[in-house]
């Protein structure tokens, strides 16, 4: 499960994530800089409520920008992994079907990841690059920790690529559960 934390927590939201705190800082400063200078306590009140709220609001906004940001990228493994935990015989003949591998293959792959989404993920970085599965599980396990954009530039695929914005955005495994456009072929380059 660690990795699908990372996969759902891009460096992206760090980017609102961390500007808000610094934000939040300035905004309290600013607040406490108004209310030494106010001589009444009225006018104290009235000022401190107004940067309340106004700080609330702030950290509400900034709160759904994150977790909006963070549900775009491999937003749809949770609902995948629910649907092949569901029927997991299903999943492994989804999986033959669909990427052409046998079961000694599935089960080498499913026995050494997180969940069934990460597989998947294995699977389709495989086909894009071009390399085999063990291949693909070599870098998943050098390079855990690190989210999927990092192993699959270690393969040769293009983090800002289609396809890869495809993956993150879709699967083509289960109908319903987001739709990535196109298939991947990838360029083949690394075939053995």
């Amino acid at each position: 499960m660690d990795n699908l934390l990372i996969l759902r927590v891009p460096s992206k939201a760090d980017h609102i994530v961390i500007p808000a705190l610094f934000m939040t800082i300035f905004l309290y400063q600013l607040h406490y800089i108004f209310i030494r200078y106010i001589s009444s306590n009225s006018q104290k009140e009235a000022m401190m409520k107004k940067v309340k709220i106004v700080i609330d609001v702030a950290l509400i906004v900034l709160l759904f920008s994150s977790i909006a940001i963070a549900a775009k990228d491999f937003g749809w493994v949770d609902g995948f992994n629910v649907q092949a935990q569901a029927d997991p015989s299903g999943f492994r003949a989804r999986l033959a079907t669909r990427f052409h591998i046998g079961d000694a293959q599935i089960s080498a792959v499913l026995g050494n990841v997180s969940n069934p989404a990460d597989a998947y993920i294995v699977f389709r970085l495989g086909e894009m690059s071009g390399y085999p599965p063990d291949r693909v599980m070599r870098e998943y396990n050098s390079g855990k920790g690190k989210g999927w954009g990092v192993i699959a530039k270690n393969l040769g695929i293009k983090p800002g690529s289609q396809e890869f914005h495809a993956l993150k955005r879709g699967q083509d495994l289960y109908n319903g559960y987001g739709q990535g456009k196109g298939k991947g072929k990838g360029k083949g380059k690394h075939k053995y």
